[in-house]
């Protein structure tokens, strides 16, 4: 373990969080353009649907851990 790596300050997670809300964002947009006309695409669309579902999951868990950190660091 590296003794020397420093917390991050509240910038860096709020810009984190920043990050991490933009990606939720997207894969909203995403979600709601619907299914494409296309039965081919739409193959694609759904297949990739679960790839994408986990990962707005683990997005919306890191995204509550920097939440989290940036609580506990402004109660200092």
């Amino acid at each position: 373990m590296d003794m020397t790596a420093k917390a991050p300050t509240i910038e860096e997670l709020e810009t984190r969080r920043r990050e991490l809300v933009e990606r939720l964002d997207a894969i909203k947009r995403d979600y709601g353009r619907g299914l494409d006309k296309d039965f081919e695409e739409q193959a694609v669309q759904l297949e990739n649907a679960e790839v994408l579902s986990e990962i707005a999951r683990v997005t919306a868990e890191e995204l509550a851990k920097v939440d989290r950190a940036i609580i506990a660091l402004k109660d200092r």
